[in-house]
């Protein structure tokens, strides 16, 4: 039986990939943004602009790297996610600076890396 739940485990996560980007300068703006569309680990604000975060845990790299795990259809629903958070708060989804970053926590949080702009709309 595991210790903690996916959940607890991925919040706990979460807050460790928070508490670095703040670290980094990073403000948090909110925390699992859920839409149909699909879920925003979070969102925070680098300068004037908007960084929509996933946040990626792997305890062990023996069947990949935790970055890995972001896959194509993942990109589509945090891209969809996005838009719909952009449209709720009233912002043009072309005229909005905004990026897409993924922060990849490995080896119980020992490893932490963070890819900026890790996600492009094509």
């Amino acid at each position: 039986m595991r210790l903690f739940s996916r959940r607890s485990t991925g919040n706990h996560y979460e807050t460790v990939a928070e508490t670095y980007l703040t670290g980094c300068g990073l403000r948090p703006i909110e925390r699992n943004f859920n839409t149909k569309a699909g879920e925003i680990d979070l969102i925070m604000a680098d300068a004037e602009t908007i960084v929509f975060v996933e946040v990626k845990y792997r305890a062990r790299t023996t069947h990949g790297l935790a970055v890995e795990t972001v896959t194509a259809s993942k990109m589509k629903k945090l891209i969809k996610a996005a838009t719909l958070w952009l449209l709720k708060q009233g912002l043009s989804v072309h005229s909005t600076d905004y990026r897409f970053d993924i922060v990849a926590i490995q080896q119980q949080g020992e490893q932490i890396e963070w890819y900026k702009n890790a996600i492009t709309q094509g």
